[in-house]
């Protein structure tokens, strides 16, 4: 069961263009540890059945506090932008 509530942005950049940490809606985890993610949030982000999507963690004090999905599309397009130019740079020494 969902729970769509208002959204709340908790950091908003200067220039009003970039926000983060937006509470989207509040999800239940069944006894089988799934959960669902909400219509309106997969179809903002562009997720359809199939797609694959990355599991990303931040710890403080030895704990997991954030947990994060990323299309796996999207982070290996992260990946390349930030060790493509290092690589080139490797690569012609």
């Amino acid at each position: 069961m969902t729970k769509k509530i208002k959204e709340e942005n908790i950091y908003t950049s200067k220039d009003k263009k970039m926000r983060c940490c937006k509470v989207e809606s509040i999800i239940s985890v069944d006894e089988r540890g799934q959960t669902v993610i909400p219509k309106h949030i997969r179809e903002k982000a562009n997720i359809r059945a199939g797609d694959k999507l990355a599991v990303m963690s931040y710890e403080k004090d030895e704990k997991i506090c954030c947990i994060s999905l990323i299309k796996v599309e999207d982070l290996t397009e992260m990946v390349k932008d930030m060790f493509g130019p290092m690589m080139k740079e490797i690569i012609s020494k």
